[in-house]
C-alpha cells in the first residue's frame, strides 16, 4: 500500500484521477508483454508533461520509493516488470510531437509518442522515422529509446540509437538536464549512446530530438518459398555474398505461415517450409539488378518459387502478413513467449536446428520468424499457461535457446533487451570486469539504484548478483 498523503502530492502534481491505486486497476500494470513475470505496482502515475514527470520522480526520490518507467508495455523482456512496493510512471499521455523540422530533418516528441504516428506526420514532408519495431503502431518513442528497438529495416537503416540526437533525461533525483546535441558529433563523450538501451535504469526519458530521413525513391520487394527451413538460412549468407545489402530480410517458418493463412486468409507458396521477405531500396537504377541477385542467390540456396511484389498493394500485403504474425500466434496457442537472441548470420541452420531439438527436449512447440539479415533471432516457444510445469519448462527452454546463441559467438538480444527475463544470464555474457563496468556507468545516474531496480544488470531487488551488492565503488560519483 501507498501512503495517502504520498498520494495526495502526486495527486497535487498530475490530478487524482492520474494517480492509479485501486486494486483492479493497478491489474493492467501487471506485466507487460512478457507475460511470464508478473507483479501489482504500489500505484502508477501517468505524468501529462515533462515538467510534470520532473516533479513526480522528485517526490519519488524523497520517499526513498523505487520508480518504473512504463510505455505502451509491449516489452518482450519485462523491461516494465513492477517489483513490489514500487510505482509506475507511465508515459502515455505525453503524446505531443512538439516540433517538426523538416529543414533539418529532425523532430522533437515526446516519449509516450507511438512511433507509427510519428512517421504519418512527418509524411507530408517527404520525410520518416525509419526505426520500425513490428509493434509500431503501439510503441512510443521513449520505450524504443530505452530498448534501443530495431526493427524488419533494421538491417540497412540501423535501430533506435541510430536516429536519436539528444534526450531529455529525469534523473531519479528528479533532476531534468538534456543530453546529446542536435548537432551531430559536437564533441565529448557519447553519452545519447549510452542512454539510449539503458532500459530506464538510468531515468526517465521524456523528450528526444530524433532524425527523420526521405523515403527511398524505389523498392522490390520479393517473397521466397523453401520446402526447408534450414535452406531458408543458409540463402541469407548468399544474398549478402553476392553484394546485397537489403533494407529488410525476414524469415517465417510454416508454424507462422500457417498461423497467418488461419487468422487472415493469407496465402503463401504451397509446400512451404519457411519464406524469405526480401526487400532492397534505394535509387530506382540498379534496383533491378539488385533483386536479381536476391532472387539468384534464393534459387541457388533451394528455393522452389520467388515471387516479386507488382504493386505498392501487393508488397503492402506482404508486410502486413510479417507484421501481424505475431498476433496470429494466438490460433496456434493459449500463451507465447518470444526470444531474442542473435548469432552470426552463417550459424542460423545451426541456430534453427537447436531450437528444434530444445523445444523437442522440454515438449513444448516452436515456431521463427525472425530479422535474419542481421541474425536477430525470434523463436517463439508455444505453451498453456494452465497446464501446470509449462511456465516453468519455457522459461528453461528459453535460457536454453540463448545459451546456444553466446555459444555461437552471438548475443543475449537484438532488440527486446535484458530486462527481468535475461539478467541472469549477464554474468555468462560478460565477465565480472565487464558487469562492475557497466554498473559504475549505472551508479552515476541512479547510485541508489532505484530506477528500475531489477532490470538489465544483476544485483537490483531480487536478482542475484555475482558482483555483490551495491555498486563497485559506493560512494563514488562522477560528475553528468
Amino acid at each position: 500500500m501507498i501512503e495517502s498523503g504520498l498520494i495526495r502530492r502526486l495527486a497535487s502534481i498530475v490530478g487524482r484521477d492520474s494517480v492509479l491505486v485501486e486494486p483492479a486497476t493497478l491489474l493492467t500494470y501487471e506485466s507487460d508483454a512478457y507475460m511470464l513475470a508478473r507483479s501489482t505496482p504500489a500505484a502508477v502515475v501517468l505524468p501529462g508533461s515533462p515538467g510534470e514527470t520532473e516533479a513526480v520522480v522528485r517526490v519519488l526520490a524523497e520517499a526513498g520509493l523505487p520508480m518504473v518507467p512504463r510505455g505502451a508495455g509491449t516489452s518482450l523482456s519485462g523491461g516494465c516488470h513492477a517489483p513490489d512496493g514500487s510505482v509506475v510512471v507511465a508515459l502515455t499521455r505525453m503524446r505531443v510531437i512538439e516540433k517538426l523540422d523538416p529543414e533539418n530533418r529532425q523532430a522533437l516528441v515526446q516519449a509516450g509518442v507511438v512511433n507509427l504516428a510519428l512517421t504519418r506526420a512527418a509524411a507530408p514532408y517527404g520525410l520518416h522515422y525509419a526505426p520500425d519495431p513490428s509493434s509500431q503502431q503501439a510503441c512510443t518513442i521513449g520505450g524504443n529509446i530505452a530498448a534501443n528497438s530495431g526493427g524488419p529495416h533494421t538491417l540497412k537503416y540501423g535501430v533506435t540509437v541510430n536516429h536519436v540526437l539528444a534526450v531529455e533525461l529525469v534523473t531519479p533525483d528528479g533532476e531534468r538536464r538534456w543530453i546529446g546535441s542536435r548537432t551531430p558529433c559536437a564533441g565529448g563523450p557519447d553519452l545519447t549512446g549510452a542512454v539510449v538501451g539503458n532500459e530506464g535504469t538510468f531515468g526517465i526519458v521524456t523528450r528526444a530530438w530524433v532524425r527523420l530521413v526521405p523515403p527511398p525513391a524505389g523498392v522490390h520487394t520479393l517473397l521466397a518459398g523453401f520446402a526447408d527451413a534450414d535452406d531458408a538460412a543458409r540463402a541469407v549468407s548468399g544474398i549478402l555474398a553476392a553484394g546485397v545489402v537489403p533494407a529488410a530480410l525476414e524469415f517465417m517458418d510454416e508454424p507462422i505461415l500457417t498461423a497467418l493463412h488461419d487468422a487472415y486468409g493469407l496465402d503463401f507458396p504451397e509446400g512451404a517450409g519457411a519464406v524469405l521477405l526480401v526487400e532492397v531500396d534505394g535509387p530506382e537504377a540498379g534496383l533491378d539488378h539488385e533483386a536479381g541477385l536476391a532472387e539468384k542467390a534464393c534459387l541457388a540456396a533451394g528455393a522452389f518459387q520467388v515471387d516479386r511484389a507488382a504493386t505498392a498493394e501487393e508488397r503492402e500485403l506482404l508486410w502486413r502478413a510479417r507484421k501481424r504474425a505475431f498476433g496470429a500466434l494466438g490460433r496456434l496457442s493459449r500463451n507465447y513467449c518470444t526470444q531474442d537472441g542473435v548469432v552470426p548470420r552463417s550459424r542460423l541452420p545451426e541456430v534453427l536446428k537447436a531450437i528444434r531439438r530444445i523445444g523437442a527436449e522440454f515438449g513444448l512447440r516452436t515456431a521463427n520468424v525472425f530479422h535474419a539479415g542481421d541474425g536477430n533471432l525470434h523463436p517463439v516457444l508455444l505453451y498453456d499457461e494452465r497446464i501446470p510445469g509449462e511456465s516453468e519448462r519455457v522459461v528453461k527452454a528459453s535460457d536454453a535457446v540463448l545459451r546456444v546463441c553466446l555459444e555461437l559467438g552471438g548475443s543475449l538480444t537484438g532488440e527486446h533487451g535484458i530486462g527481468i527475463e535475461k539478467v541472469g544470464l549477464m554474468a555468462e555474457a560478460f565477465s565480472a570486469d565487464t558487469l562492475g563496468a557497466f554498473q559504475d556507468v549505472r551508479h552515476v545516474f541512479d547510485p541508489e539504484r532505484r530506477s528500475n531496480p531489477d532490470k538489465l544488470l544483476p544485483g537490483g531487488s531480487g536478482c542475484a548478483d555475482p558482483l555483490g551488492p551495491g555498486p563497485r565503488h559506493p560512494g563514488r560519483r562522477a560528475p553528468l
